[in-house]
């Protein structure tokens, strides 16, 4: 088992973490902030962070393909963390990995950085790898040609409350009670636990000096997916019937799992295909250098069911901000002006109450009026390789800068006052939605704006197209909030 992390020699050291506002960053800066380490985080929007992390902890605005801000980021630092990878980015992401490396490598060769600690995916390199899984060992590869030594932990599937592999097991039992399943279900893996991975990232702080290093962890049994879905179908108490086909293959897997799941096809097909290669420890020198004790995989499942049952999944795989992808650059010369689709509203309540439904739209509470219309549109993304709508949301109350809200990310939020999302679906060119509530001497005025910037031709009759529907939809939908602000005041 995992024991509380105790550092050494760190006490007047700084840390700093990468990936901060992914699901394995995200858990990773608690433990270390309550360990009492220096932190310091590097984030692109650093408002999406410094909400989530103690006073205490540095956030600093940086970018992997921005040099001159990881030299800014990194100085002074003894250890860094790289957790980032770029697998839901649009275009080549396997070649984006490789730039960011090499930019960071050689930014903390020149901070003189002790050590870069980087968990990477576990499979043997027999030729016959997904391009995720080869990324991921090109990826330790270019930070160990910087020269700074590297302990790598290869991990197998993860097990926790809002991770991918966990999220994707858990929708299928929970929704199928018939599953037809394709030849990588029947894979081997080991899947390890996350809070015993998170333990092996922190106990490299004190790892003795001694070169770079790769460690291959798991968890203390060796299981395929279907062995996880029927531990989480009996430790549900749910009857499940699985059949095994030699059929499926990966892009109609990753279809199949967009339409049950709240994984998307983009992400789905380099999931698979990585499915496709055991991933099991064959070297487990970890065991014999850390004293981490893995749990087994009944153990790991208990944990994250329970975590998940009481609302404690405090990072979700999907939060992270490649699972979006990056956005699209608008061209310098187009059409380029903002379409804008502005309405208003008077309230008979305080600005906080009109502003209550504002913070819970989305998820599970649904989008208020023609619900069923956003999920049309969530299906049609995913059938496009887009996000569609079922990552759902964080927190059913209150969202946080840098959240994933089914297919849109909360760009701002500021309590009581305003929430703008920038949307991650699928369109020709970029589109936000904002709210701002307003007091006045009456009650409040809720304002909403839609704003869409076209890319090309394409864009503009998309924006036309379905001018008719959007009018509809944004003028039901300001209705519909001011109908639940004024009734939950009554």
């Amino acid at each position: 088992m995992a024991e509380a992390f105790r550092p050494e020699s760190m006490a007047l050291r700084t840390v700093l973490v990468t990936g901060a506002t992914g699901y394995i960053g995200g858990r990773l800066v608690p433990v270390l902030e309550a360990a009492g380490i220096r932190l310091r985080c590097l984030a692109r929007q650093p408002a999406a962070l410094e909400s989530r992390v103690q006073p205490a902890t540095e956030v600093v605005a940086g970018d992997l393909f921005d040099p001159e801000s990881l030299d800014r980021a990194l100085a002074g630092i003894d250890v860094a963390y790289y957790l980032v990878h770029s697998m839901g980015a649009h275009g080549d992401y396997s070649e984006k990995d490789r730039v960011a490396a090499f930019n960071f490598g050689e930014a903390a060769r020149r901070a003189g950085v002790r050590r870069i600690v980087y968990l990477g995916g576990l499979a043997a390199d027999d030729g016959g790898l997904s391009k995720h899984l080869r990324s991921r060992l090109e990826t330790g590869e270019m930070l160990r040609a910087s020269g700074v030594p590297v302990v790598e932990f290869r991990a197998s599937v993860v097990i926790g409350s809002g991770s991918l592999s966990f999220e994707l097991v858990r929708a299928l039992v929970e929704r199928l009670p018939f599953m037809i399943c394709p030849r990588w279900v029947s894979t081997m893996a080991q899947p390890i636990g996350i809070d015993d991975l998170l333990a092996y990232l922190a106990a490299a702080l004190d790892l003795p000096d001694s070169g770079s290093r790769t460690f291959e962890i798991g968890g203390a049994d060796r299981a395929s997916y279907g062995d996880l879905m029927r531990e989480y179908a009996r430790q549900r108490e749910l009857r499940r019937v699985m059949i095994s086909v030699p059929l499926l293959t990966p892009h109609l897997s990753s279809l199949w799992l967009g339409l049950v799941t709240l994984l998307y096809a983009r992400v789905g097909r380099e999931l698979i295909q990585g499915l496709k290669t055991p991933s099991v420890v064959a070297t487990p020198d970890a065991l014999s250098t850390f004293a981490v004790r893995p749990v087994g995989l009944r153990e790991a499942i208990a944990r994250a069911i329970r975590h998940e049952d009481h609302g404690f999944a405090r990072t979700r795989w999907s939060d992270a901000r490649s699972s979006g992808g990056e956005p699209r650059p608008l061209p310098e010369k187009g059409f380029g002006s903002r379409l804008v689709d502005a309405r208003q509203v008077h309230v008979d309540v305080p600005a906080d109450r009109a502003f209550a439904p504002i913070a819970k739209i989305g998820g599970t509470e649904g989008w208020y009026y023609a619900t069923w219309l956003w999920q049309v549109r969530g299906a049609i993304d995913l059938l496009m390789g887009g996000v569609g709508m079922r990552r759902g949301r964080r927190d059913p109350d209150v969202p946080a800068v840098g959240d994933a809200l089914d297919f849109w990310r909360v760009e701002t939020f500021e309590q009581g006052r305003r929430l703008r999302l920038a949307a991650e679906m699928k369109v020709p060119g970029r589109a936000w939605l904002e709210f701002e509530v307003v007091p006045d001497a009456r009650g409040a005025v809720i304002h909403q704006t839609a704003v869409f910037e076209p890319l090309g031709l394409s864009g503009l009759l998309y924006w036309y197209v379905l001018l008719p529907a959007h009018a509809l939809i944004f003028a039901g939908l300001l209705r519909a909030v001011a109908r639940r602000a004024e009734g939950a005041f009554r």
